[in-house]
């Protein structure tokens, strides 16, 4: 899994907001995704193999610009997890 993190430009509020996600949650592979107007970055949880290219395109599509994208492995936390 991966968590990529990316700076979406022209979101003013929250149904900016979810058309945002809307638009990412299609594509294959995308677990989780969560938008900040306020941040002006979007953070997708997906598996190894989802195309990033999709997910950048799809928002730009949507009239948002997309800026610097970063990606890192994702662990999911839970109670039975351990650090280090």
């Amino acid at each position: 899994m991966i968590k990529i993190t990316m700076q979406v430009e022209g979101m003013h509020c929250g149904m900016c907001e979810t058309h945002v996600n809307d638009v990412v949650r299609r594509v294959n592979g995308v677990k989780k995704v969560k938008s900040s107007h306020i941040k002006g970055i979007t953070e997708v949880v997906a598996d190894d193999g989802a195309d990033i290219g999709l997910i950048r395109d799809g928002i730009a599509r949507q009239g948002y610009g997309v800026g610097e994208i970063k990606s890192e492995p994702y662990a999911k936390r839970g109670i039975f997890s351990r650090k280090g």
